[in-house]
């Protein structure tokens, strides 16, 4: 919304800036102890992450705003094609590296611990990124008019999805759906996101505007968007799980077998962006994703003995068939939206697609913990989140039955629990691929002649 009111330079230089700041900030997280306010080093560190994800949304809006304002549709495919490729690849390898600098990195510099270096290896790459952009960047003006931003609906919006994701993520063997806690979370969601849009229907200057919403692509699309997210993250999160409790690898090599999801992300989305801009229809290779069913059938019925390789052509074929929905589903929005809605109409995507990997992380995590629960009677209730159940060696099954239940059967109740969050990722591909079928094929736009010059 920010880039349709300022220049789209300035937000992006900002939006830099505040990743930055936030970054060192994670870095220095409990380095002088408790502080007033803050708390203790964990405190800080989730309160300075906030701060980082601040920044962090606007670069996820900003390269595919900027990229509309300098290349018509008709060529915008090849480049949000890159721009996808580099976001799958992130996504990926930005954990594994992380991973090696917090298992390896201490002592890489004298006195400062691994998992800071996490966040200290920012600041020189985001420097750079600062250098490139103040010196080859146009300003890029905005188009419609400036008006105050509705600093109200953002917060009745953050106030909504805030307590909906915790209500999502809380532990459903302690805290059931029925739980007050859950419910109290939800009823506050629901009410703050009624608020929020009564009160951007009535705002003159919405940061959503919800007109959009009557667009037949951009419904569609955002809808397919939100499903594929959710599924996208469901296999970056819960293969690792399987690799590390099922098969018995080392964290390093369950964060290898990514990298096959990375490679197929890579040229599904470089692929589709090129074929595209040379032939100028988008749909088919939007339904053409259908290699993600494939894949994730294939990780839906692995057994216990599958093998490392075979793992790795699954997650192969997934990472083609999600290829194509980095850059197209935007690309279908911004040929169909006026141009001052661009910034909004963009952003929308990646919020949609973020919200959706974070609920589906939240309910599958969930079905983690409660499939465990049962299979593993012997376990205690507070099983571990997904993500660190990921990031832990092998003997963390041993740990959830301390009646020490043989490891074969340890093995068998992870795969199962896997198989089933795999069957509802399928269910989340299966209901955006029909999803996708109504978005109208609208023919791309040869020119920006209007649109303002870059």
């Amino acid at each position: 919304k920010l880039a349709d009111m300022y220049s789209r330079r300035a937000i992006e230089v900002t939006a830099i800036l505040v990743f930055l700041f936030g970054s060192a900030l994670c870095g220095l997280a409990g380095e002088f102890g408790t502080l007033p306010v803050l708390g203790d080093g964990m405190s800080q560190l989730i309160i300075f992450r906030a701060v980082q994800g601040l920044g962090g949304a606007g670069l996820f809006a900003m390269a595919f705003i900027v990229i509309a304002d300098l290349f018509p549709p008709a060529e915008r495919g090849r480049y949000q094609g890159f721009v996808g490729a580099t976001f799958g690849t992130s996504s990926v390898l930005g954990p594994f590296l992380g991973g090696l600098l917090t298992d390896h990195g201490t002592g890489l510099i004298p006195g400062i611990a691994g998992w800071r270096l996490v966040f200290y290896v920012n600041l020189p790459l985001g420097l750079l990124a600062l250098w490139f952009i103040l010196s080859r960047m146009p300003k890029l003006k905005p188009r419609g008019p400036r008006q105050v931003l509705d600093y109200v609906a953002a917060l009745l919006l953050m106030a909504g999805l805030v307590p909906l994701i915790l209500a999502l993520q809380l532990n459903k063997t302690q805290y059931g759906w029925l739980s007050g806690p859950t419910l109290g979370l939800l009823a506050t969601a629901a009410a703050s996101l009624t608020l929020f849009v009564i009160r951007s229907l009535r705002s003159p200057n919405p940061i959503l505007d919800l007109t959009l919403f009557r667009n037949r692509v951009f419904r569609p699309a955002i809808l397919a968007v939100f499903l594929l997210g959710g599924s996208f993250l469901s296999i970056v999160i819960f293969e690792p799980v399987f690799m590390i409790n099922v098969l018995g690898t080392t964290a390093t090599r369950a964060g290898v077998s990514l990298i096959p999801l990375s490679m197929g992300v890579v040229m599904g989305s470089m692929l589709a962006g090129r074929m595209v801009s040379r032939y100028g229809h988008y749909k088919r290779w939007m339904l053409g994703g259908g290699l993600l069913l494939l894949g994730g059938l294939l990780l839906a019925t692995m057994p216990p003995t599958v093998a490392y390789v075979q793992v790795l052509v699954y997650v192969l074929l997934c990472g083609l068939g999600l290829g194509p929905t980095m850059p197209l589903y935007t690309l279908a929005v911004q040929n169909s939206i006026e141009p001052r809605f661009m910034g909004q109409g963009t952003a929308a995507c990646q919020f949609f697609r973020q919200i959706g990997g974070a609920v589906a992380a939240a309910l599958l995590g969930a079905v983690l913990t409660m499939t465990l629960a049962g299979t593993l009677p012997a376990a205690p209730t507070s099983l571990a989140a997904p993500a660190a159940v990921a990031a832990e060696s092998p003997v963390l099954a041993s740990a959830l039955a301390p009646g020490g239940m043989p490891a074969a059967e340890l093995r068998a109740a992870f795969a199962h629990a896997v198989s089933r969050i795999y069957w509802c990722t399928i269910c989340l591909v299966a209901a955006g691929w029909v999803t996708s079928l109504f978005i109208p094929e609208v023919p791309l736009r040869k020119s920006n002649a209007g649109l303002g010059r870059a």
